[in-house]
């Protein structure tokens, strides 16, 4: 087994451990099962759930056994930690499809064929679902001090603010998580917790069950938050999250937020979720401090991310979005890949009837696709050379455009100028 305590202290990926003088060497001592927590908030992963993602694929290639722990029941409740008013409570229905939506996206980081290292996917509904609430006070809420309570951040900050306080059921969400971790360990041998370093009054709760239930010490660790250089939070987009699922980010949209990141933020993002070594990441960073403006860094980081999140398929898709939008001509895609790309482009339906006979003109697409207000201004942007179909330019007003047109099944891509897409979906 690998010394995965040094990876993550170069990876920079520790902010606190309940034991640093001796986690390593406890690690090594045999594998270990490790677990984290991943709340069905919506029906996708995002980006700041990958963190503790590869942190878990981390701990198994060193030869450990990761667990990933879905909410079901927490979900049900809403984690205080972090947040500065209570979570909008979310129904069963919602929760258990977004519980199968992240589920199949976490199969795509852990290894679930590997023997007794294999990776397991774990929904705490399944055990919290079956207790009475007098038998869980009874069982588990006399081992849980209040006053233990009080002393956690996460209870603490929203007990003090003046504009609002924490209810009843936010307060005992620490005391449901903490006994997941008791009966992860009674069932699979769980020994360790890892999470974002808002999870640690959670963790650390978990802990101290355990160690009064079951008089065993067991372990945590906790990661920094995912933010930018200037202290906000990162993996946020115009349009909100950067989910992981391609139907709520596009690859091409996943591809290029990486791309376009700031240059502070390139090496800790390629050690956070990145399996490149440590002297692979240092010469990425040497060939960008070299030329900063060609921007490898942040194309290798992009590069990496969209293929383990989407695949080469996915990353072929971004790749060649890419060069859509620098000009290159579209051929031979798909309705859907067309879509994906300029899933952020204006986009109208036109009767398919529309393309039979001699065809729709090029002025009247341009005035359909909303590129030009009135067939004069189409006629202006075609004669100055600013008209495209499918990235090839149209220079004759009188040119018609038939199905041979179409960039797919469906759809026509036209341009008006540099910059300016529009979709003609044909039906």
């Amino acid at each position: 087994m690998s010394d995965i305590v040094a990876e993550l202290a170069w990876r920079t990926l520790i902010n606190q451990t309940t034991d640093d003088a001796g986690l390593s060497a406890w690690l090594a001592e045999r594998p270990r099962t490790v677990y984290a927590g991943f709340d069905p908030t919506a029906d996708s992963l995002h980006v700041g759930h990958l963190m503790t993602l590869m942190i878990l694929r981390r701990f198994q290639r060193s030869g450990h056994r990761p667990i990933a722990l879905l909410g079901g029941a927490t979900g049900m409740i809403g984690d205080p930690s972090g947040k500065s008013e209570e979570r909008a409570l979310l129904g069963e229905d919602v929760l258990r499809a977004n519980i199968a939506g992240m589920e199949s996206q976490m199969r795509r980081f852990l290894d679930f064929d590997r023997g007794e290292h294999s990776a397991l996917v774990l929904d705490n509904h399944d055990w919290m679902g079956r207790f009475g609430y007098l038998d869980f006070l009874r069982d588990v809420g006399k081992h849980f001090p209040v006053n233990v309570m009080l002393t956690k951040d996460s209870v603490k900050s929203r007990l003090e603010r003046t504009d609002g306080g924490l209810s009843y059921t936010e307060f005992s969400y620490m005391l449901v998580q903490a006994y997941d971790f008791v009966h992860l360990y009674d069932e699979f041998g769980c020994e360790m917790q890892v999470g974002g370093s808002d999870q640690w009054g959670n963790i650390t709760a978990g802990i101290d069950l355990a160690r009064r239930m079951r008089g065993v010490q067991l372990h945590g660790m906790t990661c920094p938050l995912l933010t930018k250089s200037d202290g906000t939070k990162m993996g946020k987009t115009e349009s909100g999250a950067l989910w992981l699922a391609a139907e709520k980010t596009s690859p091409y949209q996943f591809y290029q937020y990486w791309i376009n990141l700031d240059d502070a933020d390139v090496g800790k993002c390629l050690r956070y979720f990145t399996d490149l070594g440590e002297e692979e990441i240092d010469a990425v960073l040497a060939e960008h401090r070299q030329d900063p403006g060609r921007r490898a860094g942040q194309r290798r980081l992009a590069a990496e991310l969209a293929r383990l999140v989407h695949g080469q398929e996915g990353l072929d898709t971004a790749l060649r979005a890419t060069d859509i939008f620098f000009g290159a001509e579209i051929a031979e895609l798909s309705d859907d890949q067309l879509v994906q790309i300029f899933a952020d482009v204006p986009s109208k339906e036109v009767a398919r009837g529309r393309l039979d006979g001699p065809g729709m003109t090029i002025v009247e697409a341009m005035c359909e696709a909303g590129l030009s207000n009135t067939k004069g201004e189409a006629r202006r942007t075609i004669t100055q050379g600013g008209a495209y179909v499918n990235n090839r330019r149209i220079d004759d007003v009188d040119a018609l455009l038939g199905p041979e047109r179409l960039a797919s099944e469906t759809v026509m891509v036209l341009r008006s100028g540099k910059k300016r897409y529009a979709l003609l979906r044909f039906v």
